[in-house]
């Protein structure tokens, strides 16, 4: 059901949504093979292949919707390496079906899904040790996506753990072990909704300085939106959304302007539209002045002419002129 929301369902999906829909997913397929196989082991070994060939999926799907989820995922090569493993699934599960090769699907292949299951969940950890750097010494600046990215991670690695060592345990320990995890993420996540959700200001200040690590973190990723891909030029471009294209809070993001960089957002956004302005009545001398304007992201000619004018002395056109 979760699966279904996630992919098809949920209004204003996001490639993380549709990820973590398709990690759900192979995660309720070989968990599912687990449980019925656990009350019936004489399952016909087609739906043992299902779920084992399911494993395949869990730790790349794993690996992209951590990437997704910290907006630092390559589509292109998500979509290629997800697909090329389909390819290699149905190809390998067509050539060596589990009905005649049991020995195989038993010992190698379930090595194999193991050793690739564990590999994913390093990289996962290894793209994530920014947030539990944070989760360890600026606690108050986790974000939710940080939490998603945590409590998914965590509970991922404890299902993989569990059945590593089910020969120990129980077979069904996988499967308890997922609705575990399952109950424990969404229960989080309840409870710190609200908690996530607070500002931290208060009359106007800010409780905690950001340290000195996360401003320069938070200065290169504006750096690469505004000067790389100028998103300044966006037109309703608001505080809240560059905040979501920075993956950090709102407030966090108003912190970092009005104390690090002393400039309010209007002011830090509009100096960029200025001296973009500034480069096209150079460059662009038949270009209209109020074209100009659209072009650098001013939603209005008023808006444009008042803020150039605020900034440098004089108007558009005078400037161009001179």
């Amino acid at each position: 059901m979760l699966c279904l929301y996630f992919m098809m369902l949920k209004k204003e999906k996001t490639v993380a949504d549709i990820v973590l829909g398709a990690l759900l997913l192979a995660l309720s397929v070989r968990v599912g093979k687990s449980v019925v196989f656990y009350f019936n082991n004489q399952l016909p070994k087609i739906y043992l292949q299902i779920g084992l060939s399911a494993c395949f999926f869990i730790g790349p799907l794993l690996y992209f919707f951590v990437r997704a989820t910290l907006r630092s995922i390559n589509l292109a090569v998500a979509k290629y390496s997800l697909a090329a493993l389909l390819l290699l699934t149905i190809i390998f599960g067509v050539l060596f079906p589990y009905q005649d090769y049991p020995w195989l699907w038993g010992n190698l292949v379930y090595r194999i899904i193991n050793f690739q299951w564990l590999i994913f969940i390093l990289l996962s950890a290894f793209v994530t040790k920014s947030v539990f750097r944070k989760l360890f010494t600026s606690r108050n600046l986790i974000t939710n996506d940080d939490v998603w990215v945590i409590t998914i991670l965590c509970g991922v690695s404890a299902i993989w753990l569990s059945y590593f060592l089910s020969k120990y345990t129980s077979y069904i320990s996988g499967a308890l072990t997922f609705s575990f995890g399952f109950y424990v993420s969404f229960l989080l996540l309840f409870f710190m909704r609200d908690k996530l959700s607070i500002s931290i200001t208060t009359n106007n200040k800010y409780i905690n300085k950001i340290d000195e690590k996360l401003a320069s973190e938070i200065h290169e990723k504006i750096i690469t939106l505004f000067e790389v891909k100028k998103i300044y030029t966006t037109p309703n471009l608001t505080l809240p959304t560059l905040a979501e294209d920075l993956n950090i809070r709102p407030q966090l993001l108003s912190q970092f302007l009005n104390d690090n960089v002393k400039k309010s957002f209007t002011q830090f956004i509009n100096e960029y539209r200025v001296e973009e302005a500034k480069r096209l009545l150079k460059e662009n001398t038949d270009l209209k002045i109020d074209a100009v304007g659209m072009e650098c992201g001013f939603n209005s000619s008023s808006t444009f002419y008042s803020a150039f004018k605020k900034m440098t002395g004089t108007t558009p056109a005078a400037f161009q002129k001179s």
